[in-house]
Formats: structure tokens, sequence, C-alpha cells
């Protein structure tokens, strides 16, 4: 395809990249009065998020192998009208468990949406151009991520519209973008009836992720550490996963290339990819719900604080994009985007709920950037390493990756926020000489702040502020983790050409 040729089906791909990107931030400002509405808890909080990721985390390998197998723009139609169908639903819910269903649904579209976007701008443009449109594809996903809260504020605090709308936005936005791609995206399918998908394998990782997560959110709040309950879900979450991986190694077509990110560079980014799905879902989804509960702040008023981390992913990403194009070098940037995201959470670790806004806005910007430009380069460092016939099975097992970091993140983070804010309360409660064991105390798990007396409501509060700064601490550590990946990364430059060249690459200097 020519550049303008590019630009053109570029334009539909990247409207329904942002319509599945923003379907999953635009609710996390809504977040507390959904849950408070349909009369939720806390868990039930953090799963409405964690389903969408599991279910986005176990299809996107699956998606990327039949992208290798069917045709790309048959099946990135069929994404969106999944995606499309599941948010008109999910704006239609009566309780939490139908919302926890719907949104797991949905996440198998948003798994497909964006797998099938990137494999696809993967067969139009080699990789060293790729960079200046990842720079678009990442601006669209920063403002996504992280404009969402804003955009989701204002629809919540208008009357006419209700925090339903937020999941209806999605649907004119896939119906725009579905007949430009009909119009505008050509493609040259390369048949490959030898192509396979392991969905044995896919199902065993679903089980075994899924499994872990539910023990990991009530752990500790349901039941102890040592208890049969932990031996069964932990023990079980490990027999599944260990039988994944035994089945990833014997198919010849695994879900999840063993093959592939078993080479040093993708297994790197892998592990950086971790850290950043967990900076892009766990920031945003709490960050939103620490400025409402702890600061007191309307939902549009929470979004717009969370401007300073939109700006530093949207200049980060633009401006990385863009000279790794130029360059062809790309570990440069992983490398201060990891140092800077570590650097972001270990800020943010320290807030509680009277820390000056500066200080967090700060701390947001550098988070930002640090996502904007790790992002969308570990991606480039995965495709840059395997030939076109395997472009789809590693870019879905990268986006994997970067997926079920949000996920683990998500879970592991919101069990630890429950449990802490939970103790708090009890704590703060009885210094103010309340029975917590008369029930008062069951109000750690509620988020309808507002039918609280006042003393207790500055209790809540007061520990949902000083529990969130715990959460970043948590992720600083995970994100220096990326840190010594990016450092490990082999200095190499992205080819030229779509397809990997039979001769090995030349080393070249970063």
């Amino acid at each position: 395809m020519t550049h303008r040729e590019v630009l053109r089906a570029l334009s539909g791909l990247l409207i329904v990249l942002f319509a599945a990107m923003i379907s999953s931030t635009v609710v996390s400002v809504a977040l507390p009065q959904i849950i408070g509405s349909l009369h939720g808890s806390q868990s039930q909080y953090t799963w409405v998020v964690t389903a969408m990721l599991l279910a986005s985390t176990a299809s996107t390998p699956v998606w990327g192998r039949l992208a290798d197998l069917f045709d790309k723009k048959r099946l990135l139609i069929i994404a969106i009208l999944l995606f499309a169908t599941a948010s008109l639903l999910c704006g239609l819910v009566q309780n939490t468990a139908q919302l926890i269903a719907l949104r797991a649904v949905q996440g198998l579209g948003m798994g497909a949406l964006q797998v099938l976007v990137q494999v696809i701008i993967g067969t139009m443009v080699s990789p060293k151009e790729r960079g200046r449109y990842n720079g678009y594809l990442g601006g669209v996903m920063a403002v996504a991520t992280v404009g969402g809260p804003l955009l989701g504020g204002v629809i919540t605090d208008t009357d006419w519209l209700g925090w339903r709308s937020c999941f209806f936005l999605a649907v004119p936005l896939t119906v725009v973008a579905l007949i430009m791609l009909v119009r505008t995206l050509h493609l040259e399918e390369a048949r490959r009836p030898e192509t396979k998908v392991d969905y044995v394998g896919a199902v065993l990782i679903a089980s075994g992720v899924s499994l872990l997560l539910l023990w990991v959110t009530f752990v500790d709040s349901d039941f102890d550490w040592v208890s049969w309950q932990t031996g069964l879900m932990a023990g079980g979450a490990l027999v599944l996963l260990a039988a994944a991986a035994w089945t990833e190694l014997k198919v010849d077509q695994p879900v999840v290339p063993v093959r592939v990110i078993a080479r040093r560079d993708p297994a790197l980014a892998v592990v950086a990819s971790l850290a950043v799905g967990m900076a892009m879902f766990g920031g945003a989804v709490f960050l939103g719900q620490y400025f409402q509960i702890s600061r007191g702040y309307s939902p549009t008023e929470a979004g717009l604080l969370t401007i300073p981390m939109m700006l530093g992913v949207l200049v980060a990403s633009a401006v990385a994009g863009r000279m790794v194009s130029r360059s062809g070098a790309v570990k440069r940037y992983i490398v201060a985007g990891a140092i800077v995201l570590t650097l972001g959470f270990a800020l943010l670790s320290q807030i509680d709920h009277t820390t000056n806004l500066v200080y967090i806005g700060f701390g947001m910007l550098l988070v930002g950037c640090g996502v904007g430009m790790t992002m969308q380069n570990l991606v480039l460092v995965v495709q840059n390493s395997v030939p076109l016939r395997e472009l789809g099975a590693a870019s879905g097992a990268i986006t994997f990756f970067r997926t079920l970091g949000g996920a683990v993140g998500v879970s592991v983070l919101g069990a630890v926020l429950a449990n802490q804010v939970a103790d708090k309360i009890a704590s703060g409660l009885a210094a103010l000489g309340v029975d917590t064991g008369a029930g008062t105390g069951g109000d750690a798990s509620t988020l309808d702040i507002a039918s609280m007396p006042a003393p207790v409501q500055e209790v809540v509060r007061a520990s949902y502020g000083d529990a969130t700064g715990h959460l970043f601490l948590i992720s600083a550590s995970i994100a220096a983790v990326g840190v010594l990946a990016a450092l490990c990364l082999s200095r190499v430059r992205l080819r030229e050409t779509v397809d990997l060249a039979e001769e090995s690459r030349e080393p070249a200097s970063a």
C-alpha cells in the first residue's frame, strides 16, 4: 500500500483502536458511581475491570494466531461487531453480576481489536517505517488510556447522559470505523492452511490465570493464607499453568509461541511489558478512585486531574515514535521510558489523603512519559525479530503479556487496597469509639460514601488516601524489574523490509 493508502486505512484502524482502549478507561472514573448505583462492593469494583482485562488477555494470542490463518480484514469486522454488541449490552445491565459477565465478553472483542490493528499495520509497512505510524498508534492509545477518565467524568456528571452512556460511547465509534475500513482497507492475503490454533493451550492459560486472580482477590479477606481454599485455588492454578506450559512446548503451533518469546529480546520485552501493563491500567483505575473517594472530587474533576498523565503519554509516544523511525534505534527510548516510569511510581508511592496536587500531577506526568516511551516500542522489538508469517502470533504474544500485566496489576492492587482500607477504617472507627463488630466496619467494602455520617466519611476518605500510596510502592518495585529487562535488550536497528531477510541481522550501535 502507498503512504496515502496506508493513511486512509490507518484512520479507521485508529478509530477502532481508540474505541477498544477507551472502553476500558472511560468507566474508570465512573466506577464508584456505577458500583454504588448497582449496590456492589470493593471486590466487585476490581472485577468489573479485571474481567475485561482477563478475557482480553486470554483471547489475544488466539486472535493473533487466527490472523495468520484467516483473512485479517474479515476477522477485524467480526471483532468490531462483537465488541459493539457487548458495549451496547453493558449499558443496559441491572446488577454487578451482569456487568462483570458482559465486560468479559467485551474483553474478547477488545483483545481482538488490539492485536489485529497491530498485525494489519505490520502487514502494510516495514518495522522501521512502522515507528512513525506507531507514534500515531501510541498517541491514540495514550489519549484513550488516560483521557478516558476525563471523558467518563464529564459523561457521568451530565444529567441527561449518566454512567450508562460511558458504555454506549463505543458503539457509534465502531460503526464509523467499520464503514471506513470496509471502504479503505485492502490487503493481499497469503493463505496458510497449515496454520492451526491451539485451543487447548488457550483454555488452560485462561483457566489458570483466572483461578489465580480469584485467589488473590479473596485471600486474607474471605479465608486465610494457610487454608484449604488457598491450597485448592492456588494449587489448582499452578497445575493448570504447568499443564499450559507443557502443552505450549509440545504443540507445533502454540497459542503463545514459546520459540519466539524464548529468544533474548522478545523475552526481555515481555518482562518489560508486564510492568507497562500495570502502569496503563492500574494507574488509571486507582488514581480515579483516589481523587473521588479520598479527595472528594466529582468524576469530571477527577478526570481533569489525570491530564498530566495523558499529556505525558501523548507527547512521549509521538516524539519517541518519530525519533525511532528516524534513527532505527529503539533500545535507548525503552530504557529511558522504563526509568522515568519507575521514578513516577516512586513519587506516587508517597501520597496520602492530604498530598499537594502539584506533587501528584508531577508524578503522573512521569508515569505517562514512561508509558509513552515504552509501550509501542516494546511491540516493535518483538515484531522486528520475527518473519512476516509469525507476525500475528508474535504481536498477540506481546499484547497478551502486556494485558496480563494489567489484569494481574488491577487484581493484586485491588486486593491489597481492599484489605488495607478495611484495616485502616476499623482502626479509625475504633478511635472514634465506634463498635466495628456491630457492622459499621462493613462500610469498608462499600463505595456509597455519601450515605455515611460525616465522621465516618472522614475516616473512610483518609483510609483510601493513605492506602493508595502503598499500591504505587508495589508498582514502583515491579517497574524496576522492567528497567533491568530494558537494559539487557540487544542493541539492534529496526529492519527496513516488511519481511525478515534470511540472513541474520548485523548488530548496530544504539
